[in-house]
């Protein structure tokens, strides 16, 4: 048994405030996570603030190894610590996601913000980047259009996604990073990107600048200091990066992490000809010069979204072609400005929303005009005969190839020893209802799941409900009836169902790596949206290689070069680790490359077209990294493998021995405090009966278990409120002096420094020293304990002491306080003088930063003379030569005017100079400034002890 001694040294150590650079820092946020770490990515998130000096980092470990978690780690320490003003700024097709994942894996709120949700909180009055308890999650765009709501807000934290899109922010022109650059100055950022730095050297200044415009002076210095490395600038650079970049590469981990392979399968079909026909009709359609459904203003997004649904289904075409004749019927009657085709498609093209925030749109409509209303008749009458025909089409050639693929495909993946599980991605919900027809009257009608944004479907909602009464009563019900029919389904396409029906937008941030067979119905035109689909199941955590399916259309050449491109340029399809982070990294959101393909499809009729503008296209887009380039970024930010894996072996046994104690500390508190009220089995596994007396009473009761194990119970944790009030209760417990016998048999393992002690009794006090330097807060429990003799005890001793089961045998004894007075102001000063060297460390580190800073703009400043000087020998050289006298005399005059100009440039020289030291010394004063200490110390229990 253990005492109420025993659980509030167990409170204080739960709750102390750990330095910035030690595992127990994340302690609470890795306990409390519903991940599998690995140690990259605690080493990772450790990395990202080590120094209360660092304005921040840039995480660029290799696609795969989990930036999001090594993010959702330092986000989650972040939220313990109260500092809960966040914003993630992510690629929209990416906010679900993280969202998601933040819930999921971190128990972390959040909100997406949007258009919607901004407007109705300015009208209310509330600042709409502010909400109550949330992590604010917003698009690149959005948060460039509300720079100045940004800007604002004294953000605790900024993390930012697919974070290449900033690395030309040393461009003027790029008005999204340098608009972003302004809004977020001074505050603390993290970067995350596989792709730090891919053709240039300045794309890495970009990025560091970012986080910290005195990581480098200017980037003219810059350029002109890194532009040719020599070994001494390769090393200064190396140098001078390494506290801000952390990367860690795949083949670096595979200790850690196993990969399995992919494999691909191509089915290609020949659709028959009335589909052909359809086909041939609505491309001539769509290349119309002029068409009132689509008007400029929308044109390149609607073309694209329509021939997507074209080469998806005819039932996806079918509804589409009438619901935009629906529309221009509507204009038509109302002699107005062209509808909105694209809000109207929103049930056709489930991913509408998304690719219409990535794609600008051209113009503004213009009114219907008279003399427009007989081509409208025309065109309402050419979409009403397209529609007829597509309607007309009862079985599509695909549909029937896609029978054929996948028995080839399960018979594949039984090879490989995976089940017999499959999730086909299509990009429209009508081709995804075709889909489920066709496969209900098939061998594969069992087990059919449907996944996509809305899930209103009977079937979908027959699994919703079950899941509910089935989990009734747990944390895995979180209320929100999208996150909970997400999991539903889910839950139920792991453990019962065959065959997952996805759309795009729908399956945005699942994890399925239960299955090991994905089918790719329709092929989108972006490879990232392509890496993201079979990610969802070729990720950490899948044990069987994966299959990948893949059509294609035999009667289109288009389509064939496509398939080509992403299958042998971007390597999508075969391979250990899939995509390519560079190839990727070259096309950023690969928006741009899904606008090229889309304009070939419109411009391009003939198969010699075709072949040269795709030519073109992989000529233009240069995948083929610059070896050099390749090189230096190889040298510049990664290291040795042994290094790095010696140095992950040392993160996992710290992190476990961490997680281990963290975990025991938790339940035995747990274990004390619901004596009566709980039946413990051991293993972090309790069913709580009875909610405890005192606390509020939204306890819920039911089985508990740390982690979670049988997906059922309810996860506990540091951060549950069950455990926060038990933690606050044993904390805060008055206790006067008293002795305590430990028992030294009653402990399960060998405690070898109590060995000595056994049978002798003395005299012990835990206090608590909590320090304040440097702008951060950190504690530390001193334990200071004696014997009867006087002699002291080592501090691991005492505190192994409250290992031990114990018992109180006197409940009031009387101390003599000044005897452990010593021992306590030995520790207090060696802990504060620790403190001081280890941010003495950090300061010096911040000095050298700075004085690089000012060094970077003060040779910029000597160069632009040293260049005068140049200016003026040639000068010289010329005159000596100039034949006739009026030549010499010019010569002259340029002369004297370059000499001018130089003196005017030393004088300012030594200003500026001047200038730059004032700016570095007040820095460097108001650093030094911060490392002054202050203290506070609290005695948290003293007792008698005895050792038996």
């Amino acid at each position: 048994m253990y005492s109420d001694y025993h659980a509030k040294v167990w409170a204080h150590e739960l709750t102390r405030r750990a330095p910035s650079d030690s595992i127990d820092k994340l302690a609470g946020a890795v306990a409390g996570a519903q991940v599998d770490l690995n140690p990259h990515q605690v080493d990772a998130a450790l990395f990202a603030f080590r120094s209360p000096l660092s304005k921040g980092a840039l995480l660029a470990d290799e696609v795969g190894l989990g930036k999001t978690i090594e993010a959702g780690l330092v986000l989650s320490q972040r939220w313990a610590e109260h500092r809960r003003r966040i914003l993630i700024i992510t690629p929209a097709n990416l906010r679900k996601q993280w969202l998601q994942e933040l819930a999921e894996k971190f128990f972390l709120p959040g909100l997406i913000l949007e258009a919607r949700f901004y407007n109705a909180a300015v009208r209310s009055g509330r600042s709409p980047f502010e909400p109550d308890d949330s992590i604010v999650l917003c698009s690149y765009q959005f948060a460039c259009g509300k720079a100045d709501d940004v800007a604002r807000v004294p953000w605790d934290l900024v993390v930012i996604d697919e974070a290449h899109r900033l690395r030309n922010v040393y461009k003027p022109g790029n008005v999204v990073a340098n608009t972003l650059k302004t809004a977020l100055r001074d505050r603390q950022k993290l970067l995350l990107t596989a792709t730090p730095l891919q053709n240039s050297l300045l794309e890495l200044y970009g990025l560091v600048s970012f986080i910290d415009e005195l990581a480098f002076g200017d980037a003219k210095s810059f350029r002109e200091q890194f532009a040719s490395l020599t070994e001494s600038t390769f090393n200064a650079l190396k140098q001078r990066i390494a506290p801000l970049c952390h990367r860690t590469l795949r083949r670096q981990v595979t200790a850690y992490i196993p990969y399995t392979q992919r494999h691909a399968i191509l089915e290609e079909f020949t659709p028959d000809q009335i589909e052909d026909d359809l086909y041939d009709l609505v491309s001539d359609y769509l290349r119309r010069p002029n068409l009132q459904a689509l008007p400029s203003g929308q044109r390149s997004l609607m073309t694209l979204v329509l021939r997507k649904l074209l080469a998806s289904s005819s039932f996806a075409i079918a509804g589409a072609l009438q619901t935009i004749s629906d529309r221009l019927r509507e204009r038509l009657r109302e002699a107005g400005p062209a509808p909105a085709a694209n809000l109207a498609l929103e049930n056709d093209y489930e991913a509408l929303t998304e690719t219409r925030e990535e794609w600008a749109d051209d113009d503004t409509a213009e009114p219907l005009s008279e003399d427009d209303r007989a081509a409208l008749e025309q065109e309402i009458a050419d979409l009403d005969h397209f529609a007829a025909l597509a309607t007309s089409i009862e079985s599509n050639a695909k549909g029937r190839s896609l029978l054929r693929a996948l028995a080839l495909a399960f018979d594949k993946a039984e090879q490989l020893g995976a089940a017999r599980k499959a999730i086909i991605f299509t990009e429209s919900r009508r081709t995804q209802d075709y889909l489920l027809r066709l496969l209900a009257d098939s061998e594969f009608s069992d087990g059919i799941v449907l996944f996509n944004g809305s899930n209103t479907d009977e079937r979908s909602r027959a699994i919703y409900t079950e899941w509910l009464a089935r989990h009734a009563g747990s944390d895995r019900v979180t209320g929100s009836r999208t996150a909970d029919m997400r999991s539903a389904l889910v839950d139920y396409f792991r453990h019962i169902g065959q065959i997952m029906i996805a759309t795009e937008a729908g399956a945005e941030g699942i994890n399925l790596q239960f299955c090991a067979l994905v089918v790719n119905y329709d092929l989108p035109w972006n490879p990232q949206r392509i890496e993201q689909r079979i990610g969802r199941c070729h990720r950490y955590g899948q044990k069987h290689d994966v299959v990948v399916v893949n059509f294609l259309n035999r009667n289109n050449a288009a389509d064939r070069r496509v398939y080509e491109l992403l299958a042998e340029k971007f390597r999508l399809f075969e391979g250990v680790f899939g995509a390519s982070d560079e190839v990727l990294g070259a096309i950023e959101s690969g928006v741009d490359f899904e606008k090229r393909i889309s304009a070939i499809y419109q411009q391009c009729r003939k198969p010699d077209e075709i072949a040269r503008a795709f030519d073109q296209l992989q000529l233009e887009l240069g995948f083929e990294i610059d070896q050099a380039m390749t090189r230096t970024r190889q040298q510049l930010l990664e290291h040795f493998d042994e290094e790095v894996r010696e140095k992950l072996r040392l993160r996992d046994a710290d992190s476990r021995e961490v997680l281990g104690r963290v975990e025991q500390t938790l339940m035995r508190l747990t274990c004390h405090e619901l004596d009566g009220l709980a039946r413990f089995h051991g293993d972090g596994c309790f069913d709580l009966d009875r909610a405890p007396p005192g606390l509020p009473g939204d306890i819920p009761t039911g089985r508990y278990e740390l982690p979670r194990r049988s997906g059922e119970a309810h996860t506990y944790r540091l951060a549950h409120p069950l455990a926060e009030r038990l933690i606050e209760r044993a904390s805060r417990r008055e206790l006067p002096p008293a002795e305590i016998r430990f028992d030294l048999d009653a402990h399960p393992g060998r405690i070898g420094v109590l060995e000595p002690l056994r049978g002798r009794a003395g005299q012990l006090q835990v206090s608590l020293l909590s320090v304040d330097a440097l702008g951060q807060a950190e504690d530390h429990l001193i334990f200071s304990a004696i014997t009867d003799d006087g002699e002291p005890l080592i501090e691991e001793a005492a505190r192994r002491l409250f290992l031990l089961p114990g018992a109180i045998t006197a409940p009031h004894v009387t101390l003599e306080e000044r005897a452990l007075a010593d021992a306590t102001e030995r520790r207090r000063l060696e802990i504060q003088r620790g403190i001081g060297e280890r941010n003495a460390r950090f300061f010096s580190a911040e000095s050298e930063k700075l004085d690089g800073w000012a060094d970077d703009l003060k040779a910029g400043l000597e160069r632009e003379i040293k260049e005068i000087d140049r200016q003026i020998r040639e000068v010289k050289r010329a005159a000596a030569v100039e034949l006739t006298l009026e030549g010499k005399i010019e010569r002259q005059r340029e002369q004297r005017e370059l000499e001018q100009r130089r003196m005017r440039m030393r004088r300012e020289l030594f200003e500026r100079q001047d200038e730059i030291d004032a700016k570095r010394d007040r820095l460097i004063r108001e650093t030094e400034a911060r490392l002054r200490q202050s203290s506070a110390e609290a005695v948290v229990l003293r007792v008698r002890w005895n050792l038996v």
